[in-house]
């Protein structure tokens, strides 16, 4: 692409001119009808206006500067030979917006770029800053805990590491478990054998496996064993070698689960624990395995931690406003459950105790089940 040009524009706006060289490229850059270029809008508070092979950008100094970091790296994407999806858009503007704008930017003291995973169908790349840490702590970590709201790709991305280190061998198979709790319907009722039965409550990781994998290498892995998936029941007993253990939906495992599936850890493997603490399908009163592990084992050597936000939703964006929204009634309940705890409390009556595993989303809203 050419370089760059920029200048003073009205109200002490600043516009910014790119030029990329090839046209076909540009097209897919700017999206269907524009609409990559309308995200840069919406994120960054500027203007986004192309013509042909050009695009200008008008509006804060730093928001057309983050604006045409994002361009330019989507850009050498394309390059490259990878597609643009508005994910990737969504991504490139979260690193720009964490890097700060070029002109307070050192690059001796942050980060470049996201950390990625290198696999043989096509590199994996941290969306958010949270997405990075994470990333990181599974290269550094022999146990890591990943905890967040849904859509934040704790097991997308847990998925993904594991097929890294079986495609370069650095472990002989690949173990991908869940607790089977039922989640308002009952297990029973489901058609065909066990296995049957279990599938649909695993579908999300075979999910993950076929978009990260080749299909026919995904069902061959399968046949031989090289890719086990079976509930966390299965899992007593053994102790898993040579392998890159992942247990998803973590929050509905049982203290007591979970302390066994733990101690499954053999040599040369990695365990990878993933769960949304505010989804728990337990039985009210139940301690959750995941709460539990993370207050227990925190500053524990070789254990890493991830922690997910609702800014750190990489779905559709209207899944990261229901989350805030989710997020922001919890607390709410939270306030309103504790004010009217505390006059018992200075007055010196007896209040029952609170789990300490237990989050604003364990209590009904005051005037909820009435």
């Amino acid at each position: 692409m050419s370089d760059p040009w920029a200048a003073q524009g009205e109200s002490g706006s600043t516009q910014v001119v790119l030029a990329f060289d090839d046209n076909r490229l540009a097209t897919q850059l700017f999206g269907h009808y524009g609409r990559n270029l309308a995200l840069l809008e919406r994120k960054l508070a500027v203007k986004a206006e192309s013509r042909g092979n050009h695009v200008t950008l008008e509006g804060g100094r730093d928001g057309c500067e983050q604006a045409r970091r994002v361009l330019e790296h989507l850009y050498e994407q394309l390059k490259r030979g990878r597609d643009v999806a508005p994910g990737d858009v969504e991504g490139a503007i979260r690193e720009a917006v964490s890097q700060g704008s070029l002109f307070d930017f050192d690059p001796s003291e942050e980060r470049q770029s996201f950390d990625e995973i290198q696999l043989r169908r096509r590199p994996v790349r941290a969306r958010t800053p949270a997405q990075d840490a994470y990333i990181r702590a599974l290269k550094r970590h022999t146990l890591v805990f990943g905890s967040g709201p849904a859509g934040t790709g704790k097991t997308w991305l847990a998925v993904a590491f594991c097929v890294h280190l079986l495609e370069r061998r650095m472990v002989d198979r690949i173990i991908l478990t869940r607790p089977a709790v039922e989640a308002g319907e009952r297990l029973g009722f489901l058609p065909g054998d066990m296995k049957e039965k279990v599938d649909p409550y695993l579908r999300p990781i075979y999910d993950a496996l076929y978009d990260l994998m080749d299909r026919a290498f995904v069902e061959r892995a399968l046949q031989s064993g090289e890719i086990e998936i079976a509930p966390l029941a299965f899992m007593r007993g053994r102790t898993l070698a040579n392998a890159a253990v992942i247990l998803d939906e973590a929050q509905n495992a049982t203290s007591m689960q979970m302390k066994m599936f733990l101690t499954r850890l053999g040599e040369n493997s990695h365990m990878i624990v993933t769960g949304d603490p505010s989804q728990t399908d337990l039985p009210n009163g139940m301690t959750s395995g995941l709460a539990e592990a993370v207050r227990l084992l925190e500053g524990v050597e070789g254990v890493g931690f991830a922690h997910f936000k609702a800014e750190d939703v990489v779905r559709h964006e209207l899944v990261q406003r229901i989350v805030s929204a989710y997020e922001a009634h919890d607390a709410t309940v939270a306030r309103r459950l504790f004010a009217r705890r505390a006059p018992a409390q200075a007055e010196g009556a007896v209040v029952e105790a609170v789990p300490m595993d237990m989050g604003p989303s364990d209590f009904a809203a005051p005037d909820e089940g009435r």
